[in-house]
C-alpha cells in the first residue's frame, strides 16, 4: 500500500463553479503538497492522492477546505486500497454495511474486481478469500487474471475452466511461496476423491493465498468456517441477482461421483 507520506483527499462538490479545482490545487501546492492522482469518484465527488508534508500541514489543509462553501470534505486520510481503486476506476467498490469483509461486483466491474483481488494477492502471508456467484459469471477467469496481474503463479486445485480439474498432489514448484491456489468448492466436495479433498484441507491450513469459489459449500461441509475468510467477494450478472446454494440439490446432482 502507499507509503506514510501520501494522503487521500475526497470532497463533495456542493456548487460546481468554474475554477474550483484550480483553487483547490493552488491551495494544495501552497502547502507544499504534490498531487499524484486526481479523478472523479462519481458525478459530484472528486478524489486526489497527495504526497508530501506532515500532519500539521494536512490538518491546515483540512481546516481551510472546511471553510469553503462550495465543497464538503468527505475524506482526508492515509489512502487505502479502496481509495486507490476508486481513483483509478472512477467509482467506489460496494461494501456490505454489516459484514465489512464482503465486497460486491457485477460483470461490468470485472476490471475492478481483477485489480482489487490482484492487489490483495500481492501481499505476503496467508489469505483465504471467498468468491461467491452463480455459474458462468467469470469467477475463475477473474481469479486467474488477478494472479497474473499480481505476478503470482496460480494453481488450479479444482476447477472446470479447462475441463474438470481435481488435483491430488502438488510438486515442489507448486508449493513455492508465490503460488496462489484456486478451489471450486462444488467440484471439491461433490466430485473430489478422498485424496483430492485431503489436499484441499492441507492447503486451506497452509500459509498461501487461497481463492475459494462457492465458499458456502465449503463451510456447509465443514472444510472451513466463515470466520476463517479474510474477505468475501460477490460477483453478479446484475446488482440484485440472488446468490444461493441448495446443498441438498447439489448432493443429489452429484450422487455417486467422487469416492
Amino acid at each position: 500500500m502507499p507509503g506514510d507520506n501520501r494522503w487521500y483527499l475526497e470532497y463533495h462538490i456542493a456548487v460546481d463553479r468554474p475554477g474550483l479545482l484550480g483553487d483547490i490545487a493552488s491551495l494544495v501546492g501552497a502547502l507544499g503538497l504534490n498531487i499524484l492522482t486526481i479523478s472523479g469518484v462519481d458525478t459530484r465527488r472528486r478524489g486526489l492522492v497527495l504526497e508530501g508534508g506532515d500532519e500539521a500541514r494536512v490538518e491546515l489543509l483540512a481546516h481551510v477546505l472546511d471553510r469553503m462553501p462550495t465543497i464538503r470534505v468527505t475524506a482526508l486520510r492515509r489512502p487505502t486500497l479502496i481509495d486507490i481503486l476508486a481513483i483509478r476506476h472512477g467509482r467506489y467498490i460496494e461494501q456490505d454495511a454489516v459484514d465489512r469483509r464482503v465486497f460486491r461486483f457485477t460483470r461490468e466491474e470485472l476490471g475492478i474486481l481483477v485489480n482489487f483481488l490482484g492487489e490483495l494477492m500481492k501481499g505476503e502471508g496467508r489469505r483465504l478469500i471467498g468468491l461467491r456467484g452463480v455459474p458462468r459469471t467469470g469467477k475463475t477467469e477473474a481469479a486467474v487474471a488477478a494472479a497474473v496481474y499480481a505476478g503470482k503463479r496460480w494453481v488450479l486445485l479444482s476447477a472446470s475452466l479447462f475441463g474438470d480439474v481435481l488435483r491430488t498432489e502438488l510438486d515442489a514448484a507448486e508449493r513455492a511461496p508465490d503460488v496462489v491456489y484456486l478451489v471450486d468448492a462444488i467440484l471439491t466436495v461433490f466430485r473430489g476423491s478422498s485424496a483430492h479433498r485431503e489436499l484441499v484441507r492441507e492447503v486451506l491450513q497452509g500459509s498461501h493465498t487461497v481463492v475459494v469459489e462457492h465458499p458456502d459449500v465449503l463451510v456447509e461441509e465443514r472444510f472451513a468456517a466463515w470466520e476463517d475468510f479474510q474477505l468475501i467477494l460477490e460477483l453478479r450478472n446484475a446488482p440484485h441477482e440472488e446468490i444461493r446454494y441448495d446443498v441438498a440439490a447439489l448432493e443429489e446432482r452429484y450422487a455417486g461421483e467422487g469416492d
